[in-house]
């Protein structure tokens, strides 16, 4: 069994990255999806997103960010690449991508499915930053 091990910061880092480019590629999704939309309606949409996603990143994703970063630093060195997330949010993942899907096949508004994505999105970007501090850190 393959099971590559590495230092915390590099766990730190790699959850970061993750984070941010996740967070960023459902933003410009939503970006793409307002853009079909008329002026000045889209840019209402999008700074409605971006208010429930630092709500989001305040009262959700900072909170998992803060306990897995807490998680890392307990771990023994080093530690399983992957450990950057507990198991359990690995199935977590799963189950958001596949709503992610179905919501996008869904007969329901690209607007609606905008303020979605631009909403988890910029809350994951933003808490991005949690594991950018603590990797500086280390």
């Amino acid at each position: 069994m393959c099971r590559p091990t590495v230092a915390r910061y590099w766990r730190l880092l790699l959850a970061g990255i993750v984070w941010l480019v996740v967070g960023i590629a459902l933003v410009l999704t939503a970006c793409y999806w307002l853009s079909g939309l008329p002026w000045p309606g889209n840019l209402f949409l999008a700074i409605i997103s971006l208010c429930l996603g630092m709500a989001v990143h305040a009262f959700g994703f900072s909170r998992v960010a803060t306990r897995n970063i807490a998680r890392l630093q307990s771990q023994s060195e080093p530690a399983c690449l992957f450990s950057f997330q507990a198991w359990h949010s690995y199935f977590l993942i799963i189950v958001m991508m596949a709503l992610g899907y179905a919501l996008r096949h869904l007969p329901i508004p690209k607007s609606i499915d905008a303020v979605i994505y631009f909403t988890v999105g910029s809350g994951l970007a933003l808490s991005s930053s949690h594991y950018f501090h603590a990797f500086a850190k280390e």
